[in-house]
């Protein structure tokens, strides 16, 4: 169970497309699992007027579509603690929301104590601004927690005002700017499976690693936040944000403990060395259809598709390529890091396989590692061919049910006041500095087949190692 200071959780946004899909759910999965308060409120708040009840049949319809539903013990309990905070909330005009915490800090569960408000700004990054100022001026910030979603700004110059905004009303202990991606059971075990086992550890730089791979390819469309994405595209939404973090957790120096702050120290200290990408080193693309998208303009230049090839200037990584691809209507969905060893420079065996080691972290799902190993083939002779060992992560023993989902790991984390899973501002700011030159001078957009695995020119920034390349 997280920290147990009685919460009270406002959820802005809470009818929208994020809320639904991500949020209330997570949310759902604690209190099955146990994982809240002992008392605890969620107050959704939105421009319209709902009635709590309104609000309560809402959250019960995303469970039942994008939740494990409520035909359970859990939703009686869980519905009583849910309350609607109408009229919107602006600096000028706070709505409902200050009467309802109040209400809510009054009740009888409550009894006038202390409560930890957390605030999840479930929104487009174009309202954090305005949303953290109105809570400055309501007086709903001091002691507080509040969550952002990503991107924390949308450009350099856009990240230094938000910054700017946001520790003008919090202070940096009390902010959580999420990242889904570092929430994941997978992506946490590339530190652990690291500084755990020295077998991985010697292995962990440029002499024996040639190439770093993160690919996360999606078959799926942008047909449910077509205006989102036209206005964000492959790079913000994914490059900048969830690809370099999870490079950062694979390129980082050992920290001096597994806390928080050291965590965080060490994952933006090596973004500090990320190169600034060279638009030469990378590729964009566009699936073929994606205009004809409703709410897409005839002549969008949205990437729907990026591979770029970064450096990252530090002595374990010098001169190895770190080479990340992600788009829409792929012809496969994975989400994996794969570390290519170098073959060995000498010895007897001069004709090795293409692909003939590699250890591979399956970041979906329960996530799985995967070895590559090249092997002789059985009979006769001595052909060689690939073998793999496989460590599907769900086989792994846990004694309370498995891992949480990743939104459900980092709001446990927020309630639980552990910021180690979260952003800094230090190496966001690096990022945008890294992303500068491709988001000041891109390069023309390449069209692609919807069902392919993007262009073909994406290839060469792998080259030589193809270990997944368009015609996998």
């Amino acid at each position: 169970m997280a920290d147990d200071t009685p919460t009270v959780f406002v959820l802005f946004g809470s009818t929208g497309d994020l809320a639904k899909r991500m949020v209330l759910p997570a949310f759902f999965e604690l209190a099955q699992r146990d994982l809240l308060p002992a008392r605890w409120r969620l107050i959704g708040n939105g421009r319209g007027q709902r009635t709590d009840d309104e609000f309560r049949d809402h959250v019960k319809d995303a469970l039942g579509e994008f939740g494990p539903g409520t035909d359970n013990d859990t939703w009686k309990t869980f519905a009583e603690n849910l309350r609607f905070a109408g009229g919107g909330f602006t600096a000028d005009d706070p709505g409902a929301l200050p009467d309802v915490i109040d209400e809510v800090r009054n009740d009888d569960d409550f009894d006038g104590d202390d409560v930890q408000l957390v605030h999840y700004i479930a929104l487009p990054p174009a309202t954090f601004t305005d949303y953290t100022t109105a809570l400055g001026e309501h007086g709903l910030a001091e002691g507080s927690r509040v969550v952002y979603e990503k991107p924390f700004g949308t450009s350099q110059k856009a990240f230094e005002q938000l910054d700017a905004a946001v520790h003008e009303v919090f202070d940096e202990q009390q902010v959580y700017r999420i990242d889904h991606f570092l929430g994941k059971e997978s992506t946490q075990n590339l530190h652990i499976l690291r500084f755990a086992n020295g077998m991985f550890a010697g292995l962990w730089n440029r002499e024996h690693v040639e190439q770093v791979q993160i690919d996360v390819p999606e078959t799926l469309d942008i047909d449910d936040r077509a205006e989102f994405y036209d206005a964000t595209g492959a790079v913000l939404d994914m490059l900048v944000t969830h690809l370099f973090q999870v490079a950062a957790e694979v390129a980082m120096e050992p920290p001096i403990s597994l806390s928080a702050d050291d965590l965080q120290s060490a994952r933006e200290s090596v973004i500090a060395a990320f190169r600034p990408i060279d638009t030469s080193e990378v590729v964009l693309g566009q699936y073929r259809g994606f205009r004809e998208t409703e709410g897409i303009a005839d002549d969008s230049t949205t990437d729907t598709y990026v591979a770029a090839r970064m450096w990252v200037d530090t002595d374990r990584w010098r001169d190895v390529p770190f080479v990340m691809r992600t788009g829409k209507m792929l012809g496969a969905s994975a989400q994996r890091v794969t570390l290519v060893f170098r073959r060995p420079d000498d010895g007897p065996i001069k004709h090795l396989p293409a692909n003939g080691a590699a250890l591979t972290f399956d970041l979906s799902g329960d996530g799985a590692i995967d070895v590559t190993l090249t092997v002789k083939k059985p009979g006769p002779g001595e052909d060689l061919t690939v073998g793999h060992l496989e460590l599907p992560l769900e086989t792994v023993a846990t004694s309370d049910g498995g891992g949480l989902s990743p939104y459900s790991r980092l709001l446990y984390d927020v309630l639980d006041g552990d910021r180690s899973l979260f952003t800094r501002p230090d190496g966001l700011a690096h990022v945008w500095e890294v992303a500068a030159p491709l988001l000041d001078n891109p390069p023309a957009i390449q069209p692609y087949e919807a069902g392919s695995m993007g262009p073909g020119s994406a290839d060469d920034l792998a080259a030589p190692v193809g270990w997944f390349t368009t015609s996998s």
